[in-house]
C-alpha cells in the first residue's frame, strides 16, 4: 500500500492491548457500533486505520448494567455511555484491511496487515467515542543486512517456523510471507510478535527508528530469556 503523503489527517485510530509492527498480521473480531462503522468505510474507501497501543484503559467496553464484553478497544467516557479512561502511546502502526467478512449481522471478522508507523501529532475523541487523528508517516525501516554476530537469531527463526509449520499441518502460519531472512527491521519485528514480550517492551522495540539496534535487543531479549541460538560448527 502506497501513502501518498507524509502525513494523514483525521485517521480513525483502534487502541489495542498489543502492538502492531509493519508486516505483522492483525485479525480483528469487531461487534461494537463505532467499529463496525470506522472498518466498513475504510474497506469501502480501500484506506487504512491506525493501530495504537494502550497505556490506559481497556479492549472492553463496559456497558451498563452488563458484563463486560470481549471486543475493540474503546476509548474515551462519553457522558452516559460508561466508557473507560483511555490513552495510547504516540507511535502507531498503519492497518491496511485484506480481508473483511460479515458471518452475521453485527459481525465482522478482519483480517489486516501492519504497513508504515506513524507519530500521533494531535488527537480527538469524537462523541460516540471514536479516535481520530492527525499523524506524521515515519520512515520505513533501512535495508539493512544481518551482520554475522546476529545470524544466530535469524537462523533459530528459521529453525522455529518450521517446526511450526509441522505442527500446525498446513494451518494458518502466524507470520506471512515473503520473508527477507537477510534484512535487520523484518527479522526484528518477527520475532517481537512471537516472543512473550510484555506490550511496553513490543511497544519500545517498534517505536526505535535504528532496525539494527532493534534487532540487538531481540537478540539480548533472547539470551535473557534463556533461548538456545543455533552456533556454527
Amino acid at each position: 500500500m502506497n501513502i501518498p503523503d507524509s502525513h494523514l489527517a483525521q485517521l480513525p485510530l483502534f487502541p489495542l492491548q498489543s502492538v502492531l509492527f509493519p508486516g505483522g498480521l492483525l485479525p480483528l473480531r469487531i461487534f461494537e457500533v463505532r467499529y463496525l462503522d470506522m472498518i466498513g468505510k475504510c474497506h469501502k474507501a480501500g484506506m487504512p486505520f491506525g493501530v495504537v497501543c494502550l497505556t490506559e484503559g481497556r479492549e472492553v467496553r463496559q456497558r451498563q448494567q452488563r458484563q463486560p464484553e470481549a471486543s475493540a478497544a474503546v476509548p474515551g467516557r462519553p457522558p452516559g455511555e460508561g466508557f473507560a479512561h483511555e490513552a495510547f502511546h504516540p507511535v502507531g502502526t498503519l492497518a491496511s484491511i485484506g480481508l473483511l467478512e460479515r458471518p452475521q449481522a453485527g459481525l465482522m471478522m478482519v483480517r489486516c496487515t501492519g504497513t508504515q508507523r506513524f507519530q500521533v501529532r494531535s488527537s480527538q475523541q469524537l462523541p460516540h467515542g471514536l479516535w481520530v487523528a492527525d499523524v506524521a508517516l515515519l520512515p520505513a525501516d533501512a535495508a539493512i543486512p544481518v551482520p554475522d554476530d546476529l545470524a544466530p537469531a535469524r537462523d533459530a527463526l528459521q529453525q522455529l517456523l518450521l517446526a511450526i509449520e509441522r505442527q500446525m499441518q498446513g494451518t494458518e502460519m502466524p507470520l506471512q510471507g515473503p520473508c527477507h531472512w537477510d534484512d535487520c527491521g523484518w527479522l526484528a519485528n518477527r520475532w517481537s510478535e512471537l516472543l512473550p514480550l510484555g506490550p511496553e517492551v513490543k511497544q519500545r522495540f517498534m517505536s526505535l527508528d535504528s532496525p539494527l539496534l532493534r534487532l540487538e535487543l531481540v537478540a539480548d531479549a533472547l539470551d535473557q530469556m534463556g533461548f538456545k541460538l543455533p552456533t556454527d560448527t
